[in-house]
């Protein structure tokens, strides 16, 4: 199968080489990522600047822009044939919950979705120093089953796999997005000449963590895979609105 896979920590991220060794010993897999760390970008475009693309010693692309950007680029551009799957990952930290709207792991596969290819996000529920082997095995395991059961045109999956070794995973789950309360207050400090400077505090708590939520399958030791749908419309809502935007 002929991959793109990309991701959002960089081109030098231990995460993107574990998950490419991995998917290189089955598949036809060109890596296109950004130059830099972007997490946290979503699904953000270069559009002021022009995109500059550079081979690394390790055969990867480097692509000054964001994972979107690498995403399509990739398909649109640089790649000769159309690549059969997009995978983005694997991300140094969990992508639980709300973090899937501030993830670039998870745009990047969105973004191979709206250009009209299967995509899949793996991440690591640990930031460094994790065992990135056994996220990319359950990633390969998953991929190998995609042959038979295509995913919806309108979906991604979102992979995120507890930080122990392979053998000790107590099994996959499909589950739902969990949801946090609100994130910490931001931090107010000064910059070196008494400018006023800001920092993110911490994310919020877990609010809605119980049994079938990607939370809770990952603090039981058990992979989560959330069906993500990239039509963001919410149908349920659309008959009471069209009721009332009658009446304006």
């Amino acid at each position: 199968m002929r991959i793109l896979l990309s991701n959002d920590d960089g081109v030098h991220a231990e995460g993107l080489a574990s998950l490419y060794k991995e998917l290189a010993k089955e598949h036809d897999v060109t890596v296109i990522a950004p130059d830099r760390n972007c997490s946290g970008v979503s699904n953000a475009l270069s559009l002021q600047q022009p995109l500059r693309i550079q081979q690394m010693n390790t055969g990867f692309y480097a692509v000054n822009g964001t994972p979107s950007d690498c995403v399509h680029l990739g398909i649109n551009s640089f790649m000769q044939d159309d690549p059969q799957l997009v995978v983005s990952g694997i991300n140094h930290g969990a992508n639980l919950g709300d973090d899937v709207i501030y993830s670039g792991t998870v745009a990047a596969a969105t973004e191979g979705r709206y250009m009209g290819l299967p995509a899949i996000a793996v991440s690591l529920c640990q930031k460094q120093d994790g065992h990135f082997a056994t996220a990319a095995r359950v990633a390969c395991d998953i991929i190998r089953h995609l042959g038979q059961h295509p995913l919806a045109a309108d979906q991604i999956l979102n992979i995120n796999v507890p930080d122990v070794p392979y053998e000790l995973l107590n099994g996959i789950q499909v589950t739902r997005q969990g949801r946090r309360h609100r994130a910490e207050s931001m931090l107010k400090s000064q910059d070196p000449w008494g400018r006023e400077i800001y920092w993110y505090g911490k994310v919020g708590q877990e609010q809605d963590a119980g049994p079938g939520t990607d939370f809770h399958a990952i603090a039981n030791g058990y992979c989560s895979v959330t069906p993500l749908s990239v039509d963001m419309t919410a149908y349920q809502s659309m008959n009471e609105m069209q009721s009332w935007i009658e009446k304006l």
